[in-house]
């Protein structure tokens, strides 16, 4: 047999103020070639698509398995999204070198490793109580006797359906695998690229789906001559399902996005993001679409329908007190006043809601564009300000329900008598 020659394949870094080398006893892979580009001097000082093989190299060398907490600890970035490839596919030579990544990654974990935990329960509470609660609250709302008009009830019912699948895709199917059931089905590469999907069209939807709300309270309340055309049931029905289909094929490409890490007796597993996503100008466009979409603009659009809506409720109670002829010391009630009062409520609860608990996320993602800097880098604060970002992001998809239950009396009955009912129901089954 012929002795195979030995690619000697050198690549200089900078880690901990250390020049080292790496050897490799296969020919160039895409890790290998990735590695080269992340040095090369003609990419830049720093060339973002060749971090994850970077990555993978410290993962593999810290015998790291899952790369499931490094995922949760810089989100969106490409530090530390790749899954291991094994130790198998790197020897190093340098002993020194390995001991100093083993103490930087051991270092990294333990910093990261408090947020991590709340993390885990944050996420397990949310998906036991927001599961029930909003099947609960598309039960109640879907027949209907709420006290509020089938226009708005079918908003309403589509929101929670929204949120509800939000919680699903992202939390039961992608961290739920890694925290309770890891190496599972779900870690195949088309099913983890479908999950991936699915999540960013529930997102998409949850969120706009609460502009076409807002927009739908907006006309009723300011523009009463387009009310009795727009806002009716079959008005609302082509509005949410021409947005839900448009969000949907928005996010199909991401589908593409994403190979597999390694084939186990032949079934890709494991997702990592192609090179070309941090390379192709298409992928950088279809990035900056999404950041827009959701979630710029649906908060921008909230905060002016809001302020126009509040805008018309002054001038008009001002101008009804000016024809009744009101005193500061007369208190009339006015009709007409008080039959919108539960909608401005209503809309008032869930744009604000949705605005505050949004509020962190969307900063963190101004913060990046205007500094230009990559989310490995964050100081311990801002890199724990972008996790809160993320956790509360998540937990507006179950405050709608505890909204809805704030503000309509029957709702709020209906929910507490379906409440009682399951209670019973548990205490009968756990006697048996």
């Amino acid at each position: 047999m012929k002795r195979k020659k030995k690619e000697i394949i050198m690549s200089q870094e900078i880690v901990l103020g250390k020049s080292i080398a790496f050897k490799h006893n296969k020919s160039p892979g895409p890790d290998t070639l990735e590695l080269r580009r992340f040095n090369d001097p003609r990419n830049g000082s720093r060339n973002i698509d060749a971090l994850p093989a970077f990555c993978r190299l410290l993962k593999s060398l810290n015998g790291l398995e899952s790369s499931y907490n490094w995922e949760l600890s810089a989100r969106s970035s490409t530090q530390y999204k790749a899954v291991s490839l094994g130790l198998h596919q790197l020897k190093s030579s340098n002993k020194e070198f390995v001991s100093c990544l083993k103490g930087q990654i051991n270092s990294h974990s333990k910093m990261h490793r408090p947020i991590q935990h709340v993390e885990r329960v944050f996420y397990t509470i949310l998906a036991l109580i927001g599961i029930p609660v909003n099947l609960l609250a598309i039960v109640i709302l879907s027949r209907g006797k709420c006290g509020v008009s089938p226009c708005t009830t079918r908003y309403l019912v589509v929101m929670a359906a929204a949120d509800l699948m939000v919680i699903i895709t992202d939390v039961l199917l992608r961290r739920f695998r890694y925290y309770y059931y890891p190496q599972c089905f779900l870690d195949i590469t088309p099913v983890c690229s479908v999950d991936w999907v699915l999540y960013c069209a529930a997102r998409d939807c949850s969120v706009w789906f609460t502009v076409t709300f807002s927009f739908d309270r907006f006309v009723t309340i300011c523009c009463q001559k387009l009310k009795t055309k727009y806002c009716t049931e079959k008005t609302a029905t082509v509005v949410l399902a021409t947005t839900c289909i448009l969000l949907c094929l928005k996010n199909i490409p991401f589908y593409f996005q994403y190979q597999p890490v390694r084939l186990i007796n032949n079934v890709p597993f494991f997702c990592d993001r192609k090179s070309e996503f941090y390379t192709e100008i298409w992928w950088a466009v279809l990035n900056w679409v999404d950041s827009i979409l959701t979630p710029l603009l649906p908060f921008a659009l909230i905060l002016l329908f809001n302020v126009l809506t509040v805008r018309h409720i002054l001038v008009t109670s001002r101008v009804r007190k000016r024809l009744k002829g009101e005193t500061k010391g007369e208190n009339r009630r006015d009709p007409e006043m008080e039959s919108r009062r539960k909608s401005v409520i209503l809309l008032f609860a869930i744009s604000g809601s949705f605005i505050l608990l949004w509020f962190i996320y969307v900063v963190d993602i101004v913060y990046f564009v205007i500094q230009e800097m990559n989310p490995d880098g964050y100081p311990p604060f801002l890199f724990h300000f972008r996790r809160v970002g993320f956790m509360l992001q998540r937990l507006s998809c179950c405050t709608n329900t505890f909204i809805y239950t704030a503000t309509m009396p029957r709702f709020r009955l209906k929910f507490s008598n379906a409440i009682k009912y399951l209670d019973t129901r548990i205490a009968r089954v756990m006697k048996k």
